[in-house]
Protein backbone atom coordinates (compact mmCIF):
# COMPACT_ATOMS: atom_id res chain seq x y z
CA UNK A 1 0.00 0.00 0.00
CA UNK A 2 2.60 2.37 0.50
CA UNK A 3 4.35 1.82 -2.36
CA UNK A 4 1.47 3.07 -4.27
CA UNK A 5 0.79 6.25 -2.42
CA UNK A 6 4.46 6.72 -3.28
CA UNK A 7 4.10 6.70 -6.39
CA UNK A 8 1.27 8.97 -7.04
CA UNK A 9 2.09 12.42 -7.81
CA UNK A 10 0.19 15.80 -6.87
CA UNK A 11 -1.34 16.18 -10.25
CA UNK A 12 -2.88 12.30 -10.17
CA UNK A 13 -4.74 13.68 -6.62
CA UNK A 14 -6.51 16.54 -8.94
CA UNK A 15 -7.28 14.49 -11.88
CA UNK A 16 -9.14 11.98 -9.00
CA UNK A 17 -10.43 14.99 -7.31
CA UNK A 18 -11.85 15.74 -10.81
CA UNK A 19 -13.22 12.94 -12.07
CA UNK A 20 -15.15 12.19 -8.91
CA UNK A 21 -16.57 16.25 -9.60
CA UNK A 22 -17.55 15.16 -13.11
CA UNK A 23 -19.25 12.33 -11.93
CA UNK A 24 -21.73 14.63 -9.96
CA UNK A 25 -22.63 15.96 -13.24
CA UNK A 26 -25.71 13.68 -14.80
CA UNK A 27 -27.30 13.59 -11.00
CA UNK A 28 -27.73 17.33 -10.63
CA UNK A 29 -28.83 17.75 -14.29
CA UNK A 30 -31.46 15.01 -13.49
CA UNK A 31 -32.23 16.71 -10.73
CA UNK A 32 -32.63 19.90 -11.89
CA UNK A 33 -34.65 18.42 -15.20
CA UNK A 34 -37.26 17.23 -12.50
CA UNK A 35 -37.72 19.96 -10.56
CA UNK A 36 -38.42 21.99 -13.77
CA UNK A 37 -40.84 19.58 -14.89
CA UNK A 38 -43.28 19.72 -11.63
CA UNK A 39 -43.47 23.76 -11.72
CA UNK A 40 -44.95 23.04 -15.57
CA UNK A 41 -48.26 21.66 -16.69
CA UNK A 42 -48.53 18.87 -19.02
CA UNK A 43 -50.04 18.64 -22.14
CA UNK A 44 -50.22 15.50 -24.22
CA UNK A 45 -50.62 15.93 -27.99
CA UNK A 46 -52.26 12.92 -30.60
CA UNK A 47 -50.55 13.01 -33.88
CA UNK A 48 -51.83 11.29 -36.73
CA UNK A 49 -49.45 11.12 -39.81
CA UNK A 50 -47.63 14.11 -38.10
CA UNK A 51 -50.16 15.89 -37.90
CA UNK A 52 -51.62 17.75 -34.38
CA UNK A 53 -55.10 16.33 -34.30
CA UNK A 54 -55.91 16.77 -30.56
CA UNK A 55 -54.53 18.59 -27.42
CA UNK A 56 -54.99 17.77 -24.02
CA UNK A 57 -54.03 19.18 -20.72
CA UNK A 58 -53.23 16.34 -17.80
CA UNK A 59 -54.09 18.02 -14.23
CA UNK A 60 -54.35 15.90 -11.02
CA UNK A 61 -58.40 16.74 -10.97
CA UNK A 62 -58.76 16.65 -14.97
CA UNK A 63 -61.87 15.07 -16.69
CA UNK A 64 -61.84 11.06 -17.42
CA UNK A 65 -62.97 10.70 -21.23
CA UNK A 66 -62.60 8.29 -23.72
CA UNK A 67 -62.20 9.75 -27.23
CA UNK A 68 -61.98 7.15 -30.62
CA UNK A 69 -59.81 7.86 -33.51
CA UNK A 70 -60.25 6.85 -37.38
CA UNK A 71 -56.62 7.31 -38.48
CA UNK A 72 -57.13 5.30 -41.96
CA UNK A 73 -60.32 3.55 -43.42
CA UNK A 74 -60.69 0.03 -41.25
CA UNK A 75 -58.25 1.22 -38.17
CA UNK A 76 -59.38 2.66 -35.19
CA UNK A 77 -57.53 3.84 -31.58
CA UNK A 78 -59.90 4.39 -28.40
CA UNK A 79 -57.71 7.06 -26.31
CA UNK A 80 -58.65 7.22 -22.36
CA UNK A 81 -57.47 9.81 -20.68
CA UNK A 82 -57.95 9.52 -16.50
CA UNK A 83 -56.98 13.29 -14.94
CA UNK A 84 -53.08 13.14 -15.41
CA UNK A 85 -52.73 10.49 -17.52
CA UNK A 86 -53.49 8.83 -21.57
CA UNK A 87 -53.30 5.61 -22.87
CA UNK A 88 -54.20 3.75 -25.68
CA UNK A 89 -57.47 1.67 -24.45
CA UNK A 90 -57.73 -0.55 -27.91
CA UNK A 91 -57.04 -0.47 -31.31
CA UNK A 92 -57.21 -2.89 -34.12
CA UNK A 93 -53.49 -3.27 -34.91
CA UNK A 94 -51.53 -6.45 -35.46
CA UNK A 95 -49.50 -6.39 -32.29
CA UNK A 96 -51.41 -4.09 -29.77
CA UNK A 97 -47.41 -2.40 -28.65
CA UNK A 98 -49.68 0.58 -27.56
CA UNK A 99 -52.16 -1.01 -25.51
CA UNK A 100 -49.32 -2.83 -23.92
CA UNK A 101 -47.22 0.19 -22.90
CA UNK A 102 -50.16 1.63 -20.54
CA UNK A 103 -50.27 4.40 -18.73
CA UNK A 104 -48.42 7.57 -19.86
CA UNK A 105 -48.08 10.32 -17.35
CA UNK A 106 -44.71 12.45 -17.01
CA UNK A 107 -43.35 14.40 -19.55
CA UNK A 108 -40.95 13.31 -22.52
CA UNK A 109 -43.32 9.63 -22.39
CA UNK A 110 -45.02 8.60 -25.80
CA UNK A 111 -47.18 6.08 -27.15
CA UNK A 112 -47.25 4.94 -30.60
CA UNK A 113 -49.06 2.98 -32.58
CA UNK A 114 -46.95 2.54 -35.80
CA UNK A 115 -49.19 0.50 -37.86
CA UNK A 116 -51.79 3.54 -37.81
CA UNK A 117 -49.10 6.29 -37.39
CA UNK A 118 -50.81 7.88 -34.21
CA UNK A 119 -47.98 9.27 -31.86
CA UNK A 120 -49.25 10.73 -28.50
CA UNK A 121 -46.85 12.30 -26.28
CA UNK A 122 -46.56 14.10 -23.44
CA UNK A 123 -45.12 17.57 -22.70
CA UNK A 124 -44.08 20.07 -19.84
CA UNK A 125 -45.11 23.62 -20.90
CA UNK A 126 -43.72 26.16 -18.25
CA UNK A 127 -46.96 27.37 -16.40
CA UNK A 128 -45.14 30.45 -15.39
CA UNK A 129 -45.12 31.89 -18.93
CA UNK A 130 -47.50 30.08 -21.00
CA UNK A 131 -48.03 32.04 -24.14
CA UNK A 132 -43.77 31.88 -24.57
CA UNK A 133 -43.21 30.45 -27.61
CA UNK A 134 -40.60 28.06 -28.46
CA UNK A 135 -37.44 30.30 -30.25
CA UNK A 136 -36.60 28.58 -33.93
CA UNK A 137 -33.09 28.45 -35.33
CA UNK A 138 -32.02 28.42 -38.56
CA UNK A 139 -28.45 27.06 -39.81
CA UNK A 140 -26.97 30.26 -41.99
CA UNK A 141 -27.06 29.43 -45.53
Amino acid sequence: MKSILKQLKPFDYVLTFLAILISFIPFTYTYLTVNQMENSKLIATVKIDGKVVDTYELSPNGPHQTKTYYPHEGQYNIVEINQDKIRVKEDNSPDQIAVKSGWIEKSGQILVCLPHQLIIEITGQDSTNPNEEDEIILPLQ
